[in-house]
């Protein structure tokens, strides 16, 4: 006959002793846990309820932290920064960081420093001035055929969104006023449909937020007077008046930095 193993806490006679409990951490439980093997329905439910801590929320977080710091020149351009200072300065690990700052890298906001960390990239005023040219070839036919075919309520919908960037300038805001700023383009480009042509435009917009070498970032004023020509650019949309929208968005691109 095959031998049954006799269950831990259990006599060979199959007369049952209590089971073994095992000692555990858990507030409100005592000193003693569930018997080994059971569980108990608390644990069930937390298993059930309890969000699970994703690796990629962590390092999103550190992410936007980062480009926020690069917009404001708090981390500025030349200087090195290492991944466990960075992690210490925002309370977690050196992983999320370095995979923050690897993602900073293929957007050329930073570049790999071996055995140090990471150097915020020293651009020249002169690139800024390339981005807002080529941001330019993508954005002003856009918008121009935008201002032909869209209808005037489209626009009106994202007035909201131009307000938010003026509120952010209000506040001298640099970090969000940046993401507002965006955010109206994004919102006008979307109106292609062109997912592609959004993406590109977005990418090149970050781009051109970083200061460059020796420039300050931008000042409070700067950023009210760039937030008024969202909106008279929108008045302009609404009303369909070309020529006006063509002067804008062109005017909009060469005073860029």
């Amino acid at each position: 006959m095959d031998q049954v193993e006799q269950p831990r806490g259990s006599t060979p006679q199959g007369h049952p002793h209590t089971a073994e409990r095992v000692p555990v951490q858990r507030g409100g439980e005592g000193r003693y846990g569930a018997a080994r093997g059971e569980h108990t329905h608390g644990e069930e439910a937390v298993r059930r309820t309890a969000p699970r801590v994703v690796r990629h929320s962590v390092r999103g977080q550190i992410l936007d932290a980062l480009r926020a710091a690069l917009v404001s020149g708090e981390l500025a351009p030349g200087e090195v920064h290492s991944g466990p200072a960075l992690g210490a300065r925002f309370g977690v690990s050196a992983t999320p960081v370095r995979e923050a700052m690897q993602q900073l890298v293929l957007e050329g906001a930073v570049e790999v420093v071996p055995n140090r960390g990471f150097r915020v990239t020293e651009r020249a005023e002169s690139d800024l001035a390339d981005l807002a040219a080529v941001r330019a070839l993508i954005e002003v036919p856009t918008m121009l055929e935008l201002a032909r075919t869209v209808a005037p309520e489209r626009w009106c919908a994202l007035r909201p969104l131009a307000e938010a960037a003026t509120a952010a300038a209000a506040g001298g805001d640099l970090a969000a006023y940046a993401d507002a700023d965006r955010a109206f383009h994004g919102a006008v480009l979307a109106l292609s449909g062109n997912a592609q042509l959004v993406a590109v435009a977005a990418d090149l917009h970050r781009r051109a937020q970083w200061p460059p070498l020796g420039i300050a970032a931008a000042r409070r004023a700067d950023l009210v007077a760039d937030a008024a020509e969202h909106l008279a650019l929108l008045e302009a949309l609404i009303a369909q008046d070309l020529p006006v929208v063509e002067s804008l968005v062109r005017e909009h691109f060469a005073g860029a930095r």
